[in-house]
């Protein structure tokens, strides 16, 4: 029966980079069912991070980066031999478990992501992530457009008033009823990175008798990241 597993064998080259994409599957039902504060709820983002960190302990990605409830990982050393089929089932899993430890919560459906694989080439990884950083901040506009027309506006017609408004129009809206987007958290406009960073530490040297400077990578979970550039990624390695 073996050969009927047709898809099995799909794979990605290995020395190449790749980014595998999460997303959480009907998570604006779970918004409700676990009664989010709205327009961004602190702890589901603490919890978002928490997966992040604890899908980089298992994956070694290069970086990850995540908004709303979509997570991105950019990898170039490509796990289980490149199979698509366990990449994409393992590390949705794996995200899903992570997401049930972290929040602690009683669900009233198992949650759940999806997973894709994207073959990347270092000359796409910076437009990539521009835009799905653009989208966060699209997401960050929105979100907050619609908490605000809700309070003001039935459900319906709040709805209906956005949908003929470009981002523009609603950050001028917001603005004018007190609400500068500028000003909140660096995260909810631009998302959060986890990456590996190098860490200055200060030690002595006994046998020169004199301070010592060495540096030392660690995990770092960004919750105020920039605008992406091309500096950003170089100084992660990723690009040349």
């Amino acid at each position: 029966m073996k050969e009927y597993e047709v898809y099995s064998s799909l794979k990605v080259p290995i020395n190449s980079k790749i980014i595998v994409r999460l997303d959480g599957r009907n998570f604006h039902q779970l918004a409700r069912d676990l009664n989010l504060i709205k327009p961004y709820d602190e702890n589901f983002y603490k919890v978002l991070s928490k997966v992040c960190e604890d899908l980089f302990k298992e994956f070694s990605p290069i970086f990850i980066y995540a908004f709303s409830d979509e997570i991105s990982l950019l990898l170039d050393n490509i796990p289980f031999n490149g199979r698509i089929e366990k990449i994409d089932s393992v590390m949705a899993s794996f995200a899903s478990s992570s997401f049930v430890i972290n929040y602690n919560a009683k669900f009233k459906k198992p949650p759940s992501f999806d997973s894709r694989v994207i073959p990347i080439s270092d000359d796409d990884v910076l437009e990539y992530f521009k835009w799905r950083q653009d989208e966060s901040w699209r997401n960050c506009v929105n979100s907050h457009g619609i908490f605000h027309l809700r309070s003001n506006y039935p459900e319906n017609l709040s709805n209906n008033k956005i949908k003929g408004m470009n981002l523009s129009d609603i950050h001028e809206l917001l603005f004018q009823n007190g609400i500068n987007l500028n000003d909140i958290d660096t995260y909810k406009k631009r998302g959060i990175g986890v990456y590996r960073k190098n860490k200055k530490v200060v030690g002595f040297n006994k046998k020169e008798n004199k301070k010592q400077i060495s540096y030392r990578s660690h995990v770092c979970t960004d919750w105020n990241l920039p605008k992406f550039n091309k500096e950003f990624f170089k100084n992660m390695g990723v690009l040349k």
